[in-house]
């Protein structure tokens, strides 16, 4: 690990504007403290408890005139409620932000400018002023087809915030396992989320009500939103097993350990089915006070398509209708949405399927093209881990590319965001999780957070090399991609 300072622009995401001064350089002395006034005192506190870490220092949290203050003040609101500044002098730092969210991302900035081991105790000196390129840059963590413990999320919640990821959407629902707690529908969790669910029956498990709440609890004092996915109208096979009314015929089916797609469907002609999806609905919006609700709508190849759209339209307004806004996979946009109706765009080749017309009238979209953000594919051929049917995706591929570009009609002013899925197929632990997110993560982190201007591929891969060190003192199990020169 190299002992020479780090420096102030290696950091991911890139920040909007960084201006080294060498001469203003702050040492980490065992008198830093840092002060903040009440309503940014439990920013305050997370800071010193990183500066602890980082210099085995009791930083204590002071009222005010401590050399590392943290100002709920400025800068330019025109950046954002995640915009904020950091100051770096020889005699105090500062990090300002009009909002607690900036002063967040600000902190965030920070902890990967604190020295690490083996590395002088300072702070680079200089100015960084930053504000995101989209509001919604997020991940996805596949929890039916191999369920991941409440512990096992927070830990990987606590890995991406570091990159300034902020929503979290939790795959819950699939044909392989129920992983939510459903008031009325306990057969759900009972039957289909208890042990041999889950693909290869290696993945049981579920959330309690409680432990959801948790876990919503605990992601918003990191400012990021957890987007809950009840699958539908296909991916359904697990609800189907517990509960055969599902069925067209009423008729019981066969629980699925394997990994297919395409053949499980609810009834479009039937009222239970769709008491049973509002219940759901209803439910999960009331435990998640975040913005959106997931409905999926993927590969719903078994259902036909009037059934599709008669299906859709009827449950497409149903989040709204509990005060949510809807988000759904691309094949939602083949039906008229409701207002505010979010598509995700997963394809691999753009195609007509409706977003442009959607984007055209106004919707928002999320961006998470297969064969770049899905942390799912292989590195390359050889990948111990991941699928290949969208390709093989390194960490340049991951990089190289641009959510404005993807599909025609849908340009910059048409995006809400991107987000890189992890499906959980090939995966068995948050080891496996680690080495198929990081380093792709880091990639889609800055193509969300940066403006499209200031990206580069060799600076990135520098950049990148640097926390290789870190990673492996904090004993993440990352894949140490050849693309990059790892320090």
């Amino acid at each position: 690990m190299r002992a020479t300072l780090r420096r102030l622009g290696d950091v991911i995401p890139l920040p909007v504007s960084v201006r080294p001064d060498a001469a203003a350089n702050f040492h980490l002395s065992p008198t830093v403290s840092v002060s903040a006034v009440p309503a940014a005192r439990d920013i305050a506190e997370q800071l010193a408890e990183l500066l602890r870490e980082a210099t085995g220092h009791p930083v204590p949290v002071t009222g005010a005139d401590g050399s590392i203050r943290v100002l709920l003040e400025g800068p330019d609101s025109g950046g954002g409620d995640e915009a904020y500044r950091i100051e770096i002098a020889p005699a105090e730092v500062t990090l300002a932000a009009a909002t607690t969210r900036g002063l967040f991302a600000a902190v965030q900035t920070l902890r990967q400018l604190l020295p690490a081991a083996g590395q002088r105790a300072e702070i680079p000196g200089g100015t960084i002023e930053d504000r995101p390129r989209f509001a919604y840059r997020g991940t996805m963590l596949d929890l039916a087809r191999h369920f991941f413990t409440p512990a096992e999320i927070r830990s990987y919640l606590d890995t991406v915030v570091r990159f300034k990821i902020n929503y979290l959407h939790l795959h819950l629902t699939d044909d392989q396992g129920w992983r939510l707690e459903i008031p009325g529908w306990p057969r759900l969790t009972e039957i289909s989320g208890g042990e041999g669910t889950g693909v290869d029956g290696a993945g049981g498990g579920f959330l309690t009500r409680r432990e959801y709440a948790d876990l919503v609890a605990y992601a918003e004092k990191r400012f990021v939103t957890i987007v809950p996915e009840i699958d539908l109208p296909g991916h359904v096979n697990a609800a189907q097993v517990a509960y055969p009314e599902l069925t067209a015929d009423g008729n019981p089916v066969t629980p699925r350990t394997d990994d297919e797609v395409g053949y499980s469907s609810l009834s479009a002609d039937r009222e239970e089915t769709y008491a049973f999806v509002e219940d759901v609905i209803r439910e999960v919006a009331a435990l998640t006070p975040g913005e959106f609700l997931h409905i999926g709508g993927d590969e719903a190849f078994s259902t036909p398509p009037e059934d599709y759209r008669t299906f859709m339209s009827r449950v497409l307004p149903l989040p709204g209708k509990y005060g949510k806004r809807v988000i759904g996979w691309h094949e939602m946009a083949a039906v008229d949405l409701p207002p505010a109706a979010v598509p995700q765009y997963w394809r691999v080749e753009p195609a007509d399927d409706g977003v442009a017309r959607a984007a055209s009238r106004g919707h928002q979209v999320i961006m998470s093209p297969a064969d770049r953000s899905y942390l799912d594919m292989k590195y390359d051929k050889d990948s111990p881990l991941g699928l290949d049917w969208a390709g093989v995706v390194g960490v340049e591929r991951s990089y190289d590319w641009d959510p404005a570009d993807r599909l025609p009609g849908v340009g910059e002013e048409s995006l809400l965001g991107v987000e890189a899925p992890l499906w959980s197929e090939t995966l068995r632990s948050p080891a496996d999780v680690q080495f198929m997110a990081l380093p792709r993560l880091c990639a889609i982190a800055e193509i969300g957070w940066t403006p499209r201007g200031a990206r580069d591929w060799q600076s990135f891969r520098a950049r990148l090399a640097t926390f290789g060190p870190r990673w492996t003192a904090e004993g993440l199990n990352f894949y140490r991609s050849p693309e990059i020169d790892w320090e």
